[in-house]
């Protein structure tokens, strides 16, 4: 895919629905008794494959076109059946390990594979406090990676600290505790997002949330779901790099409509706007416990921050796309705390700070971040996305303010179908 420059950017956008609660309504209506019924969800190939996982495992699931809408029918905490085969979670972190925290309490075996970024990505931090539990799960190949293998077992209830602030690692454990003997209690080291704690809510679970001042959250088991509406909102993550879009070109106003702005992932936001970002958020709401708002960003005089410590967990996934906004602001802006970026689709502090440099940035990785020196011009430059949806999003946002003829090649780009099939697509309607 060949980007280059944009003489301006301007237009609405709306965003496909967010990927974390899309994956969480598809799972959480297939163990709820009676129907749930899904506005808004994100037909990407990650949550494909968490559809295609239960389905696998015996739960009818609607898709009606017409009004955009599916419908899962649920069978309750116990109604899942044995998959005939070993469940392929394609590229999606988000399936294979939340969902072993749901498999981890059935009474029959399973297996969980993926594609070659799966099966290097690391899973003990869910097969380790899952074993705690009493689960019989393994890694099949005995590196602490996928395909894993779990097998029936008695569930007991625990209290653990996790090493890293993990929506997807407690997401498992808490989930698992639907099955336990006991309540279960995960404490965080900083609060991750929170989205399976206010959903499980919705749907009857007796379970506390986790605050910012003190993230732990409680599961007690004993109380079955329930089917429930949803609406899920646009995805920030996705909004992100239309904000960023923004923000850096020249000439630019975007609105950006029904983005979910829950507080443990708008730390966008707060960055944005301690670097001096011309953004407005309208039309705040809530709906199921999930605030949104439409955000209107104008091109900006952008100045240096400092990104870390508690903030990382609330805008992990879109660093990629802060450090390219970095480049075109005045100062050093300086991440840290973000060592988990070398574990996601690919080792995102290195292909960030490589792709980069290509274009002609001040920029150095540091082992657990990043340090950007602002602001530069960017060139064109072959980008090498090793198939990550979030690199190539990122420097398709970096090619609008290249300053050459010449095009950036944003390589392997059909690879943004794993959150946002249509992201090309809406880029180049704000061209126009």
């Amino acid at each position: 895919m060949k980007l280059s420059h944009a003489s301006h950017l301007r237009g609405e956008i709306n965003v496909p629905g967010d990927k974390s609660i899309s994956h969480r309504s598809i799972m959480f209506g297939s163990i709820a008794e009676g129907d749930t019924e899904i506005r808004g969800f994100l037909k990407s190939a990650d949550c494909i494959s968490t559809m295609n996982a239960f389905r696998a495992m015996g739960i009818e699931i609607e898709e009606d076109t017409e009004t955009e809408t599916v419908i899962v029918h649920g069978k309750g905490l116990h109604g899942l059946s044995a998959p005939s085969d070993i469940i392929d979670c394609g590229n999606s972190g988000t399936t294979t390990r939340i969902l072993s925290g749901i498999l981890a309490g059935q009474d029959f075996e399973v297996s969980l594979t993926g594609d070659a970024s799966i099966q290097r990505r690391p899973m003990k931090r869910v097969i380790e406090p899952l074993s705690r539990m009493g689960a019989k799960i393994s890694s099949v190949k005995g590196n602490g990676c996928a395909p894993l293998k779990i097998e029936p077992s008695e569930l007991h209830g625990i209290s653990i600290k996790t090493p890293v602030a993990s929506a997807q690692v407690k997401s498992a454990i808490l989930l698992a505790g639907l099955y336990a003997d006991s309540a279960t209690r995960v404490t965080e080291p900083s609060l991750s997002r929170n989205h399976t704690e206010l959903m499980l809510s919705a749907f009857g679970a007796d379970i506390k949330a986790g605050t910012f001042e003190n993230p732990t959250a409680e599961i007690t088991p004993g109380k079955a779901l329930h089917g429930q509406k949803i609406n899920v909102p646009g995805d920030i993550s996705s909004a992100a790099y239309f904000i960023g879009a923004g923000l850096i070109a020249e000439n630019s106003e975007i609105l950006v409509k029904n983005v979910g702005i829950n507080p443990t992932r708008d730390g966008l936001i707060k960055v944005f706007k301690a670097m001096n970002a011309d953004l407005t958020l309208l039309n705040e709401r809530e709906e199921a416990g999930e605030k949104t708002a439409d955000i209107l960003v104008k091109t900006s005089s952008l100045k240096a921050c400092e990104i870390g410590g508690n903030l990382i967990p609330t805008l992990i996934d879109e660093i990629p796309l802060i450090a390219v906004v970095a480049t075109q602001a005045e100062g050093t802006t300086v991440i840290k705390d973000a060592a988990e970026l070398k574990v996601k689709e690919s080792n995102r502090i290195d292909l960030t700070v490589n792709n980069l440099k290509a274009m002609g940035a001040d920029i150095e990785a540091t082992d657990d971040g990043m340090i950007i020196r602002g602001k530069t011009p960017l060139h064109h430059a072959a980008i090498n996305t090793a198939k990550d949806h979030r690199i190539a999003m990122s420097f398709a946002i970096a090619s609008l303010i290249n300053e050459d003829v010449q095009p950036t090649d944003i390589q392997d780009a059909g690879c943004v179908s794993i959150s946002y099939p249509d992201f090309f697509r809406d880029l180049a309607s704000l061209k126009n």
